[in-house]
């Protein structure tokens, strides 16, 4: 299936690794030209050198989401590179679990700014170009942890504030051929969370509790995205794609 990608310009934030990184690839094999953006500058800079070592459109942006002259900077520089911005991908991301007496502050704050406010920020930055060219997706990576998670209070609210963005986006801006959706994953096995020293134990709970026998996988989101961005998904907005393996509870 022709997604219809082709010369699109794509903003993955929080693309240095992770799904963030599976999805910028996903997007360039299918014809767009992709921003990688991170914090992480060494990192973004290698997942930008690999994509375009596989001969793929792609370009490494260093800035802090949560800054809107980084995030304004991010825009101006992806429209100068590549001479437009068509797809953003509120990928950003960072998990400060803990339980609720003993969440601070800061590890509400942190967690709230990288992802509510950086998809705020980002979504405001691209949206006039959006609206000019009417065309634009944005596409919102919440978590099946929207539901609610014990030690995740902060986290849940994030990715719950996610989904309540691209609904109302969705209203406010689908007149100017601009829709908004998110994808909600389920258990992902990332290089962060083979990382976690109870890794086994949390991949055979989540495997227990899902339909579908085997571990998610970072293509598993790129392929969601891929499709929700493309001219193929123009009619659906407002929408939330649980890419869970049938887990919902």
């Amino acid at each position: 299936m022709d997604l219809g990608l082709t010369g699109k310009v794509a903003i993955v934030t929080g693309s240095a690794r992770g799904l963030g990184a599976a999805t910028a690839r996903r997007l360039a094999q299918e014809g767009a030209k992709v921003v990688i953006t991170d914090i992480n500058g060494e990192l973004a800079q290698a997942t930008a050198k690999a994509l375009q070592d596989e001969g793929l459109a792609a370009h490494c942006i260093v800035g802090d989401i949560t800054k809107g002259a980084d995030v304004q900077r991010l825009v101006d520089e992806t429209v100068a590179h590549f001479g437009g911005v068509y797809i953003l991908v509120n990928n950003a991301g960072a998990p400060r679990d803990k339980y609720l007496v003993k969440m601070s502050e800061d590890d509400w704050d942190f967690v709230m700014a990288v992802m509510l406010k950086g998809a705020f920020l980002a979504a405001k930055a691209v949206m006039p170009h959006f609206i000019d060219q009417g065309w634009g997706r944005i596409i919102n990576i919440s978590s099946r942890a929207h539901l609610g998670n014990p030690t995740q209070a902060n986290y849940s609210a994030a990715k719950a504030g996610l989904i309540g963005m691209a609904k109302a986006l969705s209203k406010e801006e689908g007149r100017y051929g601009v829709t908004c959706n998110c994808v909600a994953p389920g258990f992902m096995e990332t290089e962060m969370v083979k990382a976690l020293p109870t890794y086994e134990t949390i991949k055979d709970n989540a495997i227990a509790a899902q339909p579908v026998k085997r571990v998610g996988q970072p293509d598993d989101i790129a392929d969601a995205v891929a499709f929700l961005a493309s001219e193929r998904a123009g009619f659906i907005s407002g929408e939330v794609l649980h890419v869970t393996g049938g887990r919902y509870g």
